[in-house]
């Protein structure tokens, strides 16, 4: 398990995949995802299936809340790309609802981010993000990201279309701070 202060990351199991779908498709989280639609039991299945071959270029986590071992949400390193050395960092929050929090996502990414920089050897970890997503925004900000670009209109949701902004961070720009 990968330690933070508030909580850990541990592989992510077959028992919570129950868990992980019904926050997964909340609609009030799912605007937010890349895929929007709501997910089966057997999309689920099959997802997991896929992150946990070898050769997946998919690291992904379930949080745990150190003080309770309870489920929190799930993170992780997707679209690795070894020859390039980057990775796309994914988190969301279910527990309470919370989405994204000033407490444990924060800490989860962080953890997150030291193992793909110094487990993995990543140079470079984005994240891409729409932009009616504020929390997420100011996440990805107070953890060191910079915005390094634009698709304007790329994302339809709620009736309008929504730009993706494009958010990275350099292992020599990563802080633990």
């Amino acid at each position: 398990m990968l330690k933070g202060n508030h909580i850990g990351l541990r592989a992510i199991e077959e028992n919570d995949l129950a868990v992980l779908l019904a926050w997964r498709n909340k609609p009030e989280f799912r605007i937010y995802f890349r895929e929007h639609r709501e997910l089966s039991m057997k999309n689920q299945k099959e997802w997991f299936e896929s992150i946990n071959k070898r050769d997946s270029g998919v690291r992904m986590f379930s949080i745990v809340r150190s003080s309770d071992s309870a489920l929190m949400g799930a993170c992780g390193l997707c679209y690795h790309d070894p020859i390039n050395r980057s990775a796309d960092l994914s988190i969301y929050l279910g527990q309470d609802d919370l989405y994204i929090d000033e407490k444990y996502a924060p800490d989860a990414a962080r953890v997150l981010l030291r193992y793909g920089f110094s487990e993995l050897n990543l140079h470079r970890v984005w994240a891409e993000i729409y932009d009616m997503d504020e929390k997420k925004k100011k996440f990805f900000e107070t953890l060191g990201f910079q915005l390094d670009g634009r698709f304007r209109e790329s994302h339809w949701t709620q009736g309008k279309w929504c730009d993706s902004l494009f958010y990275g961070i350099l292992q020599r720009e990563f802080s633990e701070i």
